[in-house]
């Protein structure tokens, strides 16, 4: 008799044990506990996290790799944290600004316009390397004018200058 009384008694017993044993930290708790965890972990404010069986997803976007991961340990070592899976991803680098290009005609064209300045009938214009010469110059004075652009290395000189 006393064997069946210790046998009831202790079915109980075993039975609460593995009840207890099974249920763990709820999800809710977890997720409190990440919510905790945020307030010191700058990586997480703008992460979205969902906890299902004790199994944390992350969702979003981080700034870099290491912003990433430290997302996932941030919440990995919390209490009742089965697994991690990390859905965020890396934000792309920004947009390199612009480089500035400075046309090649533009330091041409401030040689030509100083070595035709004591030359007032004389007109010059820049387009793609290649100088235009238009207007009238003094027969001693081409010679001097066309040396002096020569020495700015353009592409090409279009004399269409009347000489006088």
């Amino acid at each position: 008799m006393r064997k069946k009384i210790f046998r009831l008694w202790l079915l109980p017993w075993a039975l609460a044990t593995v009840m207890l044993s099974s249920c763990g930290v709820k999800d809710s708790t977890i997720s409190e506990a990440i919510t905790e965890q945020a307030t010191t972990t700058p990586e997480l404010k703008d992460i979205n996290i969902t906890v299902k069986d004790g199994v944390v997803t992350l969702s979003g976007v981080c700034k870099d790799e290491a912003a990433k991961a430290a997302c996932e340990n941030a919440v990995k070592n919390i209490k009742g944290v089965k697994s991690v899976i990390n859905n965020c991803t890396i934000a792309p680098p920004p947009p390199a600004p612009a480089p500035v290009v400075i046309a090649q005609d533009d330091p041409l064209t401030k040689g030509v316009t100083d070595a035709t300045k004591d030359y007032p009938t004389v007109k010059a214009s820049v387009k793609d390397g290649v100088i235009t010469l238009t207007g009238e110059i003094k027969r001693s004075d081409l010679k001097k004018l066309m040396t002096t652009l020569h020495t700015l290395k353009p592409k090409k000189i279009d004399n269409q200058l009347t000489i006088k």
